[in-house]
């Protein structure tokens, strides 16, 4: 069960506003970016949350990986997105994959800070 856990908290994105707010086109874009990265989306889902007096609503969307999964996040009225990839390294070790993946989505969201933090989770079972 060893797998790798990469999060991302980013902060004054400078993206085009329809990533923060657009669900269906993030969510195309983030499969395209799964892909991309040689990882496999087996199922996906986008929601979009409503506006509030503080602006429009922000946006989920997840993909469900063979290897794990892809989970964004969206506030569009502070310019911030937080980012999770989980993969799981069984069988072979997901970790260039996911961090490929996770460079993809900063690069979208051009944001002027990141926070970024690694988790490796589980052991390696003995032989």
């Amino acid at each position: 069960m060893q797998g790798l856990h990469l999060t991302a908290d980013l902060s004054h994105c400078q993206c085009e506003s329809a990533w923060l707010t657009d669900a269906a086109r993030l969510l195309d874009q983030c499969v395209h970016n799964v892909r991309a990265a040689g990882l496999q989306p087996v199922n996906q889902l986008a929601h979009t949350f409503p506006g509030t007096d503080h602006g429009p609503g922000g946006v989920t969307a997840t993909v469900l990986l063979a290897e794990s999964h892809l989970c964004v996040h969206t506030w569009p009225e502070q310019a911030g997105v937080t980012v999770d990839v989980y993969v799981c390294n069984f069988g072979a070790d997901h970790s260039a994959k996911a961090h490929q993946l996770m460079d993809a989505l900063v690069a979208l969201f051009a944001p002027r800070q990141v926070l970024r933090q690694a988790l490796q989770r589980g052991a390696v079972a003995a032989a």
